[in-house]
This record gives structure tokens, C-alpha cells and sequence, in this order.
């Protein structure tokens, strides 16, 4: 959860749902807001500061850390993940709050419409949940196994909801779903090697921060398996994954930034619409394709948006 100061005393307190700032999908995240806040003019240590929350994946301790900087009057709080959006909400009814997360605002009741907010909150959302039945019917398309693992966190709060959509869209394709669960790194490698016990011909990501957190982990594990796994960023794939489909993680973490700019500069949150995608892009590395023992499709090689050899 990242918060900004307009003033040069201000402050920009940010308590990411991470273990460390090293992870390719959590550092590149902060770039791009970094680079949204620059382009409203803010710059880190000359006009705004930041503070950092980190709860390393622990979601339990989000109530407490978003609770310390609503107590600090913050200026802006940005948040990274349904978990950190719902603390800060509950933190504060004052403090302008810019989201980043996956999954409908207004289903979660962050937000009272996508046009106008209506309240303290707005910013970005990936919609994941309508993505679901696109991989779903990719990963048929890359495997003849009718049995297709879905790989999600039980302490998300978005759990419940990606395993509606999941099953509703794995019926219309006469697949058979197997919810995995991992609620912290620990249990991502037993995730994995359930998943290969049970025979299933490949496993889906759901979005959480605690993936993106443990992102050489679950790629390790999922390779490990040899399963086919996609995800639901590029960046997993640049780092060893074998495929995603997903938005651009880069081109909404900027736009939080740039709301972040806006609110500092005076605009309500409540009159901010939020931003949904418009680009989704498939990735294939055809390295890993390689090594785990599978063939892709020429089919989806051709539709591919970038294919790393």
C-alpha cells in the first residue's frame, strides 16, 4: 500500500503485499507507479516521499499497517491486491485510497460504480475473473487432458469468486476443474506435486500478491512438475514460465501513479473513473515449452503476442 505527499514534508507511505522488493513482478509494479507519479510531476525526494508497509504475504497483518498510516495522515494510500485495498478501507474513510487489483471493485463494494467511484477509493482493475474462460479454452487448446488444475489463495478474500467463475467456465468446456490451494510459499510445491499425483494435464494461476511475491518459486515448482502452467502476467514467463494471459502489469501500475498525481494535485478519488484494460496479450516461452516436454501448437504460436525462444 504505497501513500503520497504533495508537499516536500509530505509522505508517500506504501505497504506492498511482498517478502522483498527484488521480485520481477513487485519491483516492476513500483516502477510503474514511479513513472505515473513522475508524469503528474512528482518526483521521490524532491517534491514527494514515500513510507513502505510490507506485510510479506501475510494477510492478517494488513489491518494493522494500514490502520499505522491512516493514524500518520499520509496524503495518498496506494494499494497493491483485494487484501490491502479492503484493509485501507476499513482504515479510513478520509485519506484518498488508489487500488490496484484483479477482481470487480464494485462487487467488493469498494467502489459504488466504475464511472464514478462515488466514495474515498478508485484506481485500476485487471477484471481477471472475466479472463477466466480465454486461458481456460487456451490451456484445451495447448493439452488434450480434459483435467485442468486451478491454483488459488484461501486467504484472499478473492478466492471464492475465481472459483465460481473457474468452474463455471471449465462446465462450458467439458473440463474437469481440481481447485489447488497455496496460502503461503511453503505450500506451493506440495500445490505443484498434488497436482501432478492427480494426473492433471495443466494448472491455471489465480492473481494474488503472495504469487507475484513468491514468482521464482511457483515458476521452479510448476516447471519441476513439468505441468503446463499459465499465469496471468507476462512477467512469469520472462522468468521461466511457460505461458500467460493477462493484461499489460506495467501499463496499470502506471496509471496508479498517475491517479496518485491527480489526488495530490487536488482531484476526489470519488470523481476518478476506474480503468479497466484494453490489451490482453498471450506469452509462450518456448524454452521451458522445451524443457518440461511439450509441443506447442503452431496454432497458438501463431496467435501469440510474443514468443520467447
Amino acid at each position: 500500500m504505497a501513500c503520497a505527499g504533495q508537499r516536500p514534508e509530505g509522505r508517500c507511505a506504501h505497504d506492498w503485499i511482498s517478502q522483498q522488493q527484488g521480485e520481477a513482478a513487485e519491483a516492476g509494479i513500483l516502477a510503474g507507479v514511479r513513472k505515473g507519479l513522475g508524469e503528474q510531476g512528482f518526483v521521490e525526494g524532491q517534491n514527494v516521499a514515500f513510507e513502505y508497509r510490507w506485510s510479506a504475504g501475510e494477510y492478517e497483518r494488513l489491518a494493522k499497517l494500514a490502520a499505522d498510516l491512516g493514524h500518520r495522515k499520509v496524503d495518498v494510500i496506494v494499494t497493491s491486491g483485494l487484501p490491502a485495498a479492503l484493509a485501507a478501507k476499513a482504515a479510513t474513510s478520509t485519506i484518498p485510497i488508489v487500488f490496484r487489483l484483479g477482481v470487480d471493485p464494485v462487487a467488493f463494494k469498494l467502489a459504488q460504480r466504475f464511472d464514478r467511484p462515488g466514495g474515498n477509493l478508485t484506481g485500476v482493475t485487471m477484471m481477471f475473473d472475466q479472463l477466466t474462460p480465454k486461458k481456460l479454452q487456451l490451456l484445451h487448446e495447448l493439452v488434450s487432458n480434459l483435467s485442468i488444475g486451478f491454483l488459488v489463495n484461501p486467504n484472499n478474500q478473492n478466492a471464492a469468486s475465481h472459483k465460481v467463475h473457474a468452474d463455471t467456465a471449465a462446465k462450458a468446456l467439458g473440463l474437469r476443474l481440481t481447485i489447488l490451494t497455496a496460502g503461503n510459499g511453503e505450500e506451493i510445491g506440495p500445490a505443484f506435486e498434488r497436482g501432478r499425483r492427480e494426473g492433471l494435464g495443466a494448472i491455471l494461476v489465480g492473481d494474488d500478491p503472495l504469487f507475484d511475491v513468491e514468482s521464482r518459486r511457483l515458476v521452479e515448482a510448476a516447471n519441476r512438475s513439468k505441468i503446463p502452467t499459465m499465469y496471468y502476467v507476462r512477467d512469469y514467463v520472462v522468468a521461466g514460465g511457460l505461458l500467460s494471459y493477462g493484461p499489460s502489469f506495467d501499463e496499470m501500475a502506471i496509471h496508479v501513479g498517475v491517479y496518485a498525481g491527480r489526488i495530490l494535485k487536488g482531484a476526489k478519488p470519488a470523481d476518478l473513473p476506474i480503468v479497466q484494460p484494453t490489451k490482453f496479450e498471450l506469452v509462450i516461452n518456448r524454452k521451458t515449452a522445451k524443457a518440461i516436454g511439450i509441443e506447442i501448437p503452431s496454432k497458438l504460436l501463431f496467435t501469440a503476442d510474443e514468443v520467447i525462444e
